[in-house]
C-alpha cells in the first residue's frame, strides 16, 4: 500500500476517535515502510500518537523508514523521554545517522535519557570520521568463541538473536575480541552438535578497517557478494559490521554526490523539493559563478585574435562548432574515467594506460569529426568566403576540430585522475568544468591553426 491522500481523512478519524482495535491492527499488519508512507500526510504529533498504539520495538522499526528530514522533525517536536526510548530500539547505525543531523544541544539533552550501554555505543559510533566504514557500521552482530561446540554456539546465538541486525553470518572471536574466523548459520545447523566451531569455521575472513572509506567498503562487499562485512580496528578486533542495506545507502549517496558534482552542484542534504530555495540557489550559484568567471577568458582569447576574425569573417562562423567539440569530447572522457574510478576499474597508478588509451581514442574521434567538418566547410557559400579558398578553410576547420577533440579527450580523461591524486572527489572534474577549460583552450588552438595555414 502506497501513501494515498484519499485515505488520510479516514486515518485522522481513527486517531480522533481513538479506534484502538483498528489502529493496532493497522500497525501490526502493514510493513513498516508502508506504514511510514501511509502516515506521510500526518503532523508530527499525529504520527507520535499513531505509533503509541504499537510496542516500542515496532515504533522504532516504523520510525527508521521515515526520510531523515522527517525523523529530525519528529525528534524536534516529540517528547524527549519517548524519543530516547525510540533511539534505544533503533538499529545502531540508523540512530547515529539521525543524531548527526540534530543540533548538538538537542543531542546532549537526549543522551542522558538513553540507557548507559546505548549511550556509550552512540558516542563511540559518533566518534568515527564522516564517510568512514566506522561511520556506517552497526555494532549489532552475532559472535561466538572459537573453542565452544556447535551446540553451545547455537545456545549463545538464541540469546543474541533478538539484538542482532543479521544473524546469518556468525563471527568467531578469541578472548581479546580478535576476529579469527567466520561461520554461517547454515553451517552451524548442518554440523554435528559436538563438533568444535574451530573445525567448521573459515579462518580467512574478508574485512575492512574501521578508518577505510565507506565507498571502498561498499566495493568490497559488492565484489565478494556478501550479506555483511566485518569492520575491524588496527589490532584486528571486531568492532562492527556493515550490512548490505547500509551498502545500498552508501552507493546511492556516493552516486548522488558524483552526479551532482559532475553537474557542478554542491551536494544537498535535503530532498530536491524540500530544500530551502536560498540553499539550493547558494549551492548552484557558487559553482556557476566560478565557471562563468572562467568562461570570461573566452572573451580575452577572441579579442586576442580579433585581426584574424576581421581578415576572414568565415572563421567566426565555425567557432561554436570547434569549441563545442572539445567540450563534448572532454565531458565524455571525464564521465567514463570518473565512473571507472568509482567502481574500481581504474587505479591512479594506471594513469599512463588511461592516457595511452584516450590518446588513440582522441585521434580516432578527431579524424571522424574532422572529416565531417571538412565536408561541411567545403560547402561554405561564396558570399561568406570573401575570396578565401574554400579548400584551405576546410583544412583549417578539419584540423582544428580534430585537434580540439583530441585535446578535450585528454583533458577530460586526466582531470579526474589529477583530482583524486590530490585527495579531491574525481566528480569535481565535472562536465561544466571540463567544457569551460576546453572552450578557452579550444579557441587558441583554432585560431593558431588558422593563422598558420590561412593568414600566413
Amino acid at each position: 500500500m502506497m501513501y494515498n491522500p484519499l485515505l488520510l481523512p479516514e486515518l485522522k478519524e481513527m486517531l480522533r476517535t481513538q479506534d484502538r482495535p483498528g489502529l493496532e491492527e493497522l500497525l501490526d499488519e502493514l510493513h513498516a515502510a508502508t506504514l511510514a508512507e501511509f502516515s506521510a500526510g500526518l503532523s508530527s504529533q499525529e504520527i507520535w500518537e499513531l505509533l503509541s498504539y504499537a510496542p516500542v520495538e515496532r515504533q522504532a522499526e516504523v520510525f527508521s523508514y521515515f526520510p531523515l528530514s522527517k525523523q529530525v522533525e519528529l525528534v524536534q517536536e516529540g517528547d524527549p523521554e519517548r524519543v530516547a526510548k525510540t533511539l534505544e530500539a533503533m538499529p545502531h547505525d540508523a540512530r547515529v545517522d539521525l543524531l548527526k543531523q540534530l543540533d548538538e544541544k538537542l543531542v546532549e539533552q537526549l543522551l542522558p535519557l538513553v540507557r548507559p550501554s546505548d549511550r556509550r555505543d552512540i558516542r563511540h559510533l559518533l566518534s568515527y570520521p564522516e564517510h568512514s566504514a566506522g561511520a556506517v557500521m552497526t555494532t549489532d552482530f552475532a559472535w561466538i568463541p572459537a573453542h565452544v561446540t556447535v551446540e553451545e554456539a547455537l545456545q549463545r546465538l538464541r540469546q543474541q538473536a533478538a539484538e542482532c541486525e543479521t544473524i546469518y553470518y556468525v563471527y568467531v572471536l578469541d578472548r581479546y575480541q580478535h576476529l579469527v574466523g567466520l561461520v554461517s548459520l547454515r553451517e552451524l545447523l548442518l554440523a554435528q552438535p559436538q563438533q568444535c566451531v574451530e573445525e567448521i569455521m573459515q579462518s580467512e575472513v574478508i574485512s575492512v578497517r574501521v578508518d577505510q572509506d565507506q565507498e571502498e567498503a561498499a566495493r568490497v562487499l559488492a565484489k565478494f557478494d556478501l550479506l555483511a562485512l566485518p569492520v575491524v580496528d588496527p589490532q584486528n578486533r571486531l568492532v562492527g559490521i556493515i550490512t548490505h542495506d547500509d551498502v545500498i545507502d552508501v552507493m546511492q549517496q556516493e552516486a548522488t554526490e558524483d552526479a551532482l558534482h559532475m553537474a557542478a552542484v554542491a551536494p544537498l542534504e535535503e530532498n530536491y523539493l524540500e530544500a530551502p530555495f536560498a540553499r539550493v540557489w547558494e549551492r548552484r550559484a557558487i559553482w556557476l559563478s566560478c565557471l562563468f568567471i572562467a568562461e570570461l577568458f573566452t572573451f580575452t582569447a577572441l579579442a586576442h585574435f580579433e585581426h584574424a576574425i576581421q581578415a576572414v569573417t568565415a572563421l567566426a562562423l565555425f567557432v561554436p562548432l570547434c569549441i563545442s567539440t572539445g567540450g563534448n569530447s572532454g565531458s565524455q572522457a571525464a564521465t567514463l574515467v570518473t565512473r571507472a574510478l568509482a567502481v574500481g576499474q581504474v587505479r591512479l597508478d594506471q594513469w599512463w594506460k588511461v592516457l595511452r588509451h584516450e590518446l588513440l581514442m582522441g585521434l580516432a574521434l578527431g579524424v571522424t569529426l574532422g572529416a565531417i567538418a571538412f565536408v561541411r566547410a567545403m560547402f561554405t557559400p561564396e558570399s561568406i568566403l570573401d575570396g578565401v579558398d574554400a579548400w584551405l578553410l576546410a583544412q583549417v576547420v578539419a584540423l582544428s576540430v580534430a585537434g580540439i577533440c583530441l585535446w578535450g579527450t585528454l583533458v577530460g580523461s586526466m582531470l579526474p585522475l589529477l583530482f583524486q591524486r590530490f585527495g579531491m572527489d574525481p566528480g569535481y572534474a565535472s562536465t561544466p568544468f571540463v567544457a569551460t577549460f576546453v572552450d578557452v583552450t579550444g579557441i587558441i588552438i583554432y585560431f593558431s591553426i588558422a593563422q598558420a595555414l590561412l593568414l600566413a
